[in-house]
């Protein structure tokens, strides 16, 4: 984990739907007005997925979001603040996202992440991720250009013995 941010000093919450408006405008933040919708989030809490916030200070600085079925888990989801990013956050949140899914019964987590997102790939290969597979034109177009594929990551989760 980065040193620069301890675990005690940030605390993890469930996501409520009085959330949804600040999710939305982190969102919004942090995928430059391309993201989730204030629907996506609403439908992700009305299924039960599992939906934390990472809280620093008083404000919600990050979020994840995973589904768990049948043995296995997707991380649909994983946000910093723009303003709270190089802090370690985002290990944070991964760490915690893990965590859950395991103890909701999951052997294992798939996530889709850009070829072109070094930051978050580079955190995702240094846990322990492998290359699953590649979504053809799952992204849609951004300021780079048109769609941009999605590599599927996938990872054993490992139960504390």
């Amino acid at each position: 984990m980065n040193a620069a941010v301890a675990f005690d000093a940030v605390r993890f919450r469930v996501l409520l739907p009085a959330d949804i408006d600040h999710l939305a405008a982190m969102e919004r933040r942090a995928y430059a007005g391309k993201g989730w919708n204030r629907g996506i989030f609403t439908d992700c809490l009305r299924n039960g997925y599992i939906c934390r916030g990472l809280v620093a200070g008083e404000r919600i600085s990050g979020y994840y979001i995973v589904s768990v079925g049948a043995g296995e888990s997707h991380l649909l989801n994983l946000v910093v603040d723009p303003d709270c990013q190089r802090r370690g956050f985002g290990r944070s949140l991964l760490f915690h996202a893990l965590a859950e899914a395991c103890q909701a019964g999951a052997e294992c987590i798939f996530l889709e992440v850009r070829p072109s997102n070094v930051a978050a790939r580079r955190l995702y290969e240094q846990e322990g991720f492998s290359e699953f597979g590649r979504r053809r034109g799952y992204y849609p177009a951004s300021e780079r250009g048109g769609p941009e594929d999605a590599l599927v990551l996938c990872l054993k989760l490992q139960r504390p013995s």
